[in-house]
């Protein structure tokens, strides 16, 4: 099965997904929960940016798929900083 990047067209996605890629990376190289929880904080930030876009449109399909793609992001973060809480 081959998977296929995101097709979004929009810069502020674009912009956004290039550095939230570069966090996930990140986050997924580092063992401990704690380190990780930095990098999470990080991906809260950019997500935020893409929930809080000027130039989100209700109508679009790739307005919606950009804020479904930030939200899964900004709970992963959560779940990785809860983690660290518990830890």
């Amino acid at each position: 099965m081959h998977k296929e990047d995101a097709k979004i067209s929009c810069q502020v996605f674009q912009k956004q997904e290039a550095i939230i890629k570069d966090i996930t990376s990140k986050i997924n190289a580092i063992k401990g929960v704690a380190e990780k929880a930095v990098f999470a904080e990080a991906l809260r930030k950019e997500a935020d940016v893409l929930l809080a876009c000027q130039d989100n449109k209700e109508t679009s399909l790739d307005c919606k798929n950009c804020r479904f793609i930030a939200v899964l992001r900004k709970k992963t973060a959560d779940i990785i900083v809860k983690a660290k809480k518990l830890a």
